[in-house]
């Protein structure tokens, strides 16, 4: 990936004029910080192994998803862009943000070796979309250095495949969320406007370059976008692999928006994931007891 002199961040859709003051958090190009790092057992089989995946989850993010599991480290109160919330919501709580370390490449590539040395079946970089370039020169660096894991990215999809084709022959498995297929509902809830065709698009560009498993959370009140994100994979990405995901539990500001204050019915989430299957698709499907906080790592 080419950095220029253009004053637009070239990272995501959002195309901020200003890295220092972005969406994500970020204010360079040479650092990432890193909330916790973990051998990680709740990922997809094939992501988790036997002894789990050396995960590096990143503090910041380019979207800001009012039901996020991460909300402490990737959503920075009183940040920009978020959706609107109806009237009258909740008051926010006034929790002091978790500690991360600010990182270089070397340093980043210590913490791979770190993981390695735990016993990780691989490494699994979690929302790296905004610390790309810093990811990518850590993945280079480990390589020279002898690492032979393989890695993970595990990302919310909204990319540009620019960027990503900065990643080529670096990355192992993509592990992409498509979220939604309606705009409106991407605006509302993550903030994201033209997500689908973004996502998409940047998942078209994974499936050349690497493997791709892609997840899809399935949301209250959600089942009729579900089957609408279902019937594109099936369409452009049929032998692609989906994890059909029952784990939505109500967190952060889910309990501003009436259709989120629940969890999944056993018909919504068993009427999705028989449809997924009418159209022959294959991977994973959940138990809807997983819809738990048990299942989200402590910051």
């Amino acid at each position: 990936m080419i950095l220029d002199n253009c004053s637009l961040c070239p990272i995501c859709p959002r195309r901020c004029p200003d890295r220092s003051q972005g969406l994500c958090g970020e204010t360079d190009f040479a650092h990432a910080r890193v909330a916790k790092t973990m051998l990680h057992h709740w990922e997809e089989p094939c992501v988790s192994g036997e002894r789990g995946t050396g995960a590096v989850f990143f503090a910041g993010c380019n979207l800001r998803c009012v039901f996020c599991q991460n909300y402490q480290i990737s959503q920075p109160v009183g940040a920009a862009f978020l959706p609107p919330a109806p009237q009258n919501p909740p008051p926010e709580p006034q929790n002091q943000p978790p500690a991360y370390e600010q990182v270089t490449a070397p340093r980043l590539a210590e913490l791979f070796w770190q993981l390695h040395a735990e016993g990780a079946e691989n490494i699994s970089l979690i929302s790296p979309t905004h610390v790309l370039p810093v990811a990518r020169d850590a993945i280079l660096l480990a390589k020279e250095q002898g690492f032979t894991l393989k890695f993970v990215w595990n990302s919310n999809a909204f990319e540009l495949p620019g960027a990503l084709f900065a990643m080529e022959g670096l990355i192992d498995l993509y592990l992409p969320d498509l979220k939604y297929a309606d705009n409106c509902v991407a605006l509302a809830y993550s903030g994201a406007p033209a997500y689908f065709r973004f996502a998409t698009a940047a998942i078209g560009e994974m499936a050349r370059q690497a493997d791709v498993l892609i997840r899809h959370l399935v949301l209250p009140g959600g089942r009729r976008d579900s089957m609408r994100v279902l019937d594109w994979i099936a369409q452009n990405h049929p032998d692609v692999p989906v994890s059909l995901m029952a784990q939505y539990t109500p967190m952060h500001r889910a309990e501003e928006f009436p259709s989120l204050r629940r969890r999944l019915t056993a018909f919504e989430y068993d009427s999705v994931a028989q449809y997924a299957l009418s159209l022959g698709l294959k991977g994973y499907f959940q138990q809807r007891d997983s819809a738990t906080a048990d299942y989200t790592p402590e910051f």
